[in-house]
């Protein structure tokens, strides 16, 4: 049986690869934003592979969860509601693309000790977006087919 019957059969919605592309896009802008933000502050103070690594992922779950929060509640849901959507929209979103995208970091010879103003450092984590987003997209259309995760953000939009 193919995917399309089996989501018929089974009552799910049908998540298409645009609707978990943007899904993914849009939480992964967050991510971004609060990943290179930690690493910006985390350098900028001198600190350590570690606690930038934790501020930068902290802030990705930070930016992640907002920029859903935000959407969600122009949609027209209370803050509590919008809270509860975003948690369940993104939390494996981007636990998913903070694991890869660290990884990718860490596994690049040179990358953790690379400063902002070189290439390499750029390079690393915009490479590790890439990969996160080819392997969290698969998730969330997964996900979203489901009626989990994103879908329950999209319910909204």
């Amino acid at each position: 049986m193919d995917h399309s019957t089996h989501h018929a059969a089974t009552g799910h919605g049908h998540a298409t690869w645009a609707t978990a592309a943007k899904a993914t896009l849009h939480c992964l802008t967050g991510c971004a934003v609060g990943e290179i933000l930690g690493m910006v502050i985390g350098t900028a103070l001198l600190w350590g592979n570690v606690p930038t690594m934790i501020l930068a992922i902290a802030l990705a779950f930070v930016f992640g969860y907002s920029f859903t929060l935000f959407a969600v509640m122009r949609a027209g849901l209370s803050l509590r509601a919008a809270v509860k959507v975003a948690l369940a929209a993104d939390t494996v979103s981007i636990a998913v693309m903070e694991l890869v995208d660290n990884a990718i970091i860490a596994l690049t010879p040179g990358a953790m000790d690379a400063q902002l103003s070189e290439g390499l450092f750029w390079s690393a984590l915009l490479g590790g977006f890439a990969v996160a987003f080819l392997i969290t997209t698969p998730v969330n259309k997964w996900m979203i087919g489901r009626g989990k995760g994103h879908a329950v953000a999209h319910a909204h939009h």
